[in-house]
């Protein structure tokens, strides 16, 4: 079994066994107003989770350059291009150079 493997076989099992006390501290609570507790409990977990994961993308797209527009991607694109061509040209023109200086010595 791989690492990756043995750290999810175990996150499940803890998952399972948090799942089987939580339904069993609710159903037949050991001390009256513990599954009141339990339940706000759950409930402010969930708020502050779903909340905060709510402000962390709100952060994120607040605090996030806004990517270039098409327009200026396209115009950078086409000037890469054409120095491409432009270096291809040049290389043609040296291999004619050199092709032609060579058949001028045989």
């Amino acid at each position: 079994m791989s690492r990756d493997q043995v750290i999810g076989a175990g996150l499940m099992a803890v998952s399972v066994v948090v799942i089987i006390v939580y339904i069993w501290l609710m159903v037949f609570p050991p001390i009256d107003g513990i599954d009141m507790i339990l339940l706000k409990l759950t409930g402010i977990v969930a708020v502050v989770g779903v909340f905060g994961i709510l402000g962390w993308i709100g952060y994120t797209l607040a605090t996030t350059p806004p990517p270039k527009p098409i327009e200026e991607i396209e115009k950078e694109i086409e000037e890469e291009l054409k120095k491409l061509e432009k270096e291809v040209k040049e290389e043609e023109k040296k291999e004619e150079k050199k092709s032609s200086e060579e058949e001028e010595e045989k």
